[in-house]
């Protein structure tokens, strides 16, 4: 495993009975880097980060964040080391309001406990007044700011994409988890993701790893793009050098280019 990488997967393994998903795959990810997972449905992208959050168990090899062994953590606790993620189906609390998200979000950083909560003291005064600004403060970079009183579920669809990523940055994390955040958007919509996912890693020094179909978006952000087909890594590399692979285009087109 390299030394200077924060996030480290060692000959990973993940079977689900008789059914290999996820075969053998060692892979690297440094600080403020973007790596992008491609490949077609069904390839193992999202068992991988179902693995590295701890939801699968893996039947052999190792994981590893900062240096320190994550397999087999229970997901609460992979994510307070700052592993933060969004999901392919959004996921967002919708029955309450775009604040209240990101307050859930930063349940583990109040530093009160249900006394002084119920009690309303100045710790929790305090905290909640800090939390609410930091909240107020991610909301802006994603110009989600005027929607912060509004219920989640009547955001409009691409907001709450974004939402789901602010919500998952509220968490505070080192590594940060995208399944497929432009699924759904309109070209305007998924053009302006790019620029913004690309700002995250300068301003919150964040390392990415993404899934995503889209290939534009994929091409115009990441640092590596690692392919996948049936579990399996089939080719890694620049943007510019998966583009041209062969195996890639065979994988995704279903016939070899010759």
């Amino acid at each position: 495993m390299a030394e200077s990488a924060l996030l480290e997967l060692a000959s990973c393994t993940v079977r689900f009975g008789g059914l290999t998903a996820v075969d053998d795959l060692t892979l690297d990810v440094a600080p403020q880097e973007l790596v992008s997972l491609i490949g077609p449905n069904g390839a193992g992208k999202t068992t991988v980060f179902n693995a590295i959050m701890g939801v699968y168990p893996l039947a052999s090899g190792g994981i590893r964040l900062a240096g320190r062994d994550i397999a087999g953590l229970a997901p609460h606790r992979v994510a307070k080391l700052g592993v933060g993620r969004t999901f392919q189906n959004i996921r967002l609390f919708k029955g309450i309001t775009v604040l209240d998200n990101l307050r859930a979000a930063m349940h583990q950083d109040g530093d009160y406990d249900l006394l002084r909560a119920a009690a309303r003291s100045r710790t929790w005064a305090a905290t909640e007044s800090r939390l609410e600004a930091r909240a107020m403060e991610l909301l802006a970079v994603f110009g989600l700011e005027a929607r912060a009183g509004e219920l989640a579920g009547g955001l409009p669809y691409g907001e709450q994409r974004r939402l789901e990523i602010v919500r998952a940055l509220a968490t505070g994390p080192r590594l940060l988890l995208l399944d497929e955040p432009a699924a759904g958007m309109n070209p305007a919509e998924t053009q302006h993701l790019m620029g913004l996912i690309r700002s995250l890693i300068e301003r919150y020094s964040l390392t990415i790893l993404l899934i995503e179909h889209d290939m534009k978006l994929v091409m115009g952000v990441s640092d590596r793009v690692v392919v996948l087909n049936y579990g399996r890594e089939i080719a890694a590399g620049t943007p510019q050098e998966i583009a041209r692979d062969p195996a890639v285009i065979e994988a995704y087109l279903g016939e070899p280019v010759h």
